[in-house]
């Protein structure tokens, strides 16, 4: 089976092939590099993977969240990107213990028919959040520039599909601009944290956990239910096989500790930008009275008159950042999906060009791009189990992890996070199908 789309060979000059020397030299102890210069060259599986945390559908939930209940729910993303920060990380050292992916994994382990339900499942939650992502990007551009949104997703489409050549590139150039996207993201809503003036005192207050009646526990299960996503679980693992080469279990470990500061950096920084998307709202929205905050056109066209154009400027700018990067990385988890699951893969631009088909036609049927994003959403939340079971299953066995088989405690919490997500879905899953 194929790995993740990578080039051949690559000159001995090129930044990946500088980059993994570097690494290597750490790992074997060549270098006396210290602090950022050390950890540098293991930085960037983790902030490909947390695109996925603050992508459209995060927005329109931490916006909600704000609006109606003000900082009430800032303890509840952080407790969700903790168990984010746990599960992406038991990823990543599936693929650096194994050199293979956890599509690859199930599907060597695993009987034929389970494994091609798997691809199935897969495949199409991959394209549901591909969906959401993708429409997230329109409406961006449409904010930003008045055109209609069938004009906003074809400049999506072009600039993914350039996004996408990248890899052709090597690892570095494409974390590098994923990289770039969340720094946008990061600023657009730091500027938007500053403009708004959040009350700290009640900013703080928000950590303590607690609930607002029945609504509140309603949207806290959506930010949690939500927090975890599939394709990234498949994806951080193929973005970390082979991504450095290891000699011994020695460096197998340090390598794994090197990467677990990639993990708390990225995803503590996926979660401070959720947690400055619900503050914002709760500082711009709460006891306004705005009706369907939620909607992401309302949210931006709501913003000028209270905190100015500047601050709806970042809003969308941070929107398209979101939409653009967490789009590309959605068609990269697709391949990785087909490739580990079923052993043969599709030209890239045939899939961007597949999975673009559906927003498409959501556009052109007029259908409500926001309650879109909801039902996508939704979709993905079927998906979540399928990702998470195996994980766990498979990183607490030592046959097939080895020296970085994880401790009963980390396997045990990783199981009360994951029943806690999966129970969490269902409630939501049963909230929405009965209308309660």
């Amino acid at each position: 089976m194929s790995e993740t789309p990578r080039p051949a060979s690559l000159p001995p000059d090129s930044l990946d092939a500088r980059m993994t020397q570097r690494a290597t030299d750490v790992l074997s102890r060549r270098t006396d590099r210290r602090g950022l210069g050390r950890v540098l060259p293991f930085i960037g599986p983790a902030v490909i993977a947390s695109i996925a945390y603050m992508d459209p559908g995060n927005f329109a939930t931490n916006i909600q969240g704000g609006a109606e209940y003000g900082y009430a729910l800032l303890w509840v993303i952080l407790a969700a990107n903790l168990m984010a920060m746990l599960i992406q990380n038991l990823s990543a050292k599936l693929g650096i213990a194994t050199g293979q992916n956890l599509p690859q994994v199930i599907g060597k382990r695993w009987p034929r028919p389970v494994v091609w339900f798997y691809w199935v499942q897969a495949e199409i939650v991959a394209m549901a959040t591909d969906l959401a992502e993708f429409i997230g990007a329109a409406i961006a551009i449409h904010l930003l520039t008045g055109l209609p949104l069938i004009w906003g997703a074809a400049i999506t489409g072009v600039i993914t599909f350039w996004l996408l050549t990248l890899q052709g590139r090597g690892f570095r150039p494409l974390e590098l601009v994923i990289g770039g996207f969340v720094l946008v993201i990061g600023v657009a809503y730091l500027t938007q944290f500053v403009l708004a003036r959040p009350d700290l005192a009640a900013l703080g207050a928000g950590f303590v956990p607690s609930f607002q009646g029945t609504g509140s526990v309603y949207l806290a299960v959506g930010i949690i239910g939500a927090t975890v996503m599939p394709h990234v679980i498949y994806l951080h693992s193929a973005l970390t096989q082979g991504r450095v080469p290891t000699a011994s279990d020695e460096q197998k470990r340090h390598l794994a500790r090197l990467n677990r500061v990639d993990v708390i950096a990225a995803m503590g920084l996926a979660g401070l930008i959720n947690m400055s998307m619900l503050a914002v709202a709760a500082a711009t929205f709460y006891g306004k009275n705005v009706e369907n905050a939620g909607d992401l056109e309302t949210a931006y066209q709501t913003l000028t008159p209270l905190l100015g154009p500047a601050a709806a400027v970042a809003f969308a700018v941070a929107l398209l950042a979101s939409g653009l990067s967490s789009s590309a990385v959605g068609t990269m988890a697709g391949q990785v999906i087909m490739q580990g699951f079923v052993g043969f893969s599709i030209p890239l631009w045939l899939r961007r060009t597949l999975t673009m088909l559906p927003a498409f036609i959501v556009i052109l049927l007029g259908l409500d791009p926001t309650a879109t994003l909801v039902l996508s959403q939704v979709i993905l939340s079927f998906g979540v189990p399928f990702a998470l079971v195996p994980l766990l299953l498979f990183t607490a066995r030592r046959d097939v992890m080895g020296t970085l088989v994880s401790r009963p405690l980390v396997t045990g919490l990783g199981w009360v996070f994951a029943s806690v997500i999966i129970g969490l879905n269902l409630y939501l899953l049963w909230g929405t199908f009965t209308g309660s």
